[in-house]
């Protein structure tokens, strides 16, 4: 018999004008079930100035959000540095390599996609999303921001309206943080 899947998440980060935000839905299933709706997988570290969205397996998301908090701690708070840092030992560490987990970062200047293969990505457009439906509110979030007026945060909080109502391990409960990119 094949094990279940964990299936948990949909995270959108959007820079816009002249604020970056990040979001993320509420639900965590495992296999056709819903084990949790308002489950929260947006923090703010490094006294507010960053935020992390984790999509992946919760405990493995969990693990490297501490190591990600450690990281900026040694670095100042400086995202790429602590970023590149994090996924270096992430692709190195024997343990760390069997998580299943992603990561999106921002502050005021950076969004950040941090994976298991040791890959540190950030978007040409600011826009990037993971999880299960992140592909969804990617490209809702590109055609918005594109198309309209919408602040950062309006714009993930419609896109990943927008992936809830077309990928099933999406929902509706909806958490969104928005950071000032002004210097």
């Amino acid at each position: 018999m094949k094990s279940e899947q964990w299936r948990s998440t949909t995270i959108l980060a959007v820079r816009h004008g002249d604020k970056v935000a990040l979001g993320g839905d509420g639900q965590v299933s495992l296999g056709q079930t819903v084990v949790k709706a308002n489950a929260s997988k947006i923090r703010k570290l490094f006294d507010d100035r960053v935020l992390v969205g984790f999509a992946g397996a919760t405990a493995d998301a969990f693990a490297l959000l501490e190591r990600y908090e450690a990281k900026l701690g040694d670095f100042q708070g400086n995202v790429p540095r602590a970023a590149t840092e994090l996924a270096k030992e992430w692709r190195l560490d024997r343990a760390l390599r069997r998580l299943e987990a992603m990561m999106l970062t921002v502050d005021a200047q950076n969004v950040l996609l941090l994976s298991g293969t040791g890959d540190v990505i950030s978007p040409t457009d600011g826009i990037m999303g993971i999880g299960s439906g992140g592909s969804y509110a990617l490209a809702s979030a590109r055609a918005l921001a594109k198309h309209t007026t919408l602040s950062a945060g309006e714009i993930v909080r419609e896109s990943l309206g927008i992936a809830a109502d077309i990928c099933v391990y999406t929902n509706s409960n909806i958490a969104v943080e928005e950071l000032d990119c002004k210097s």
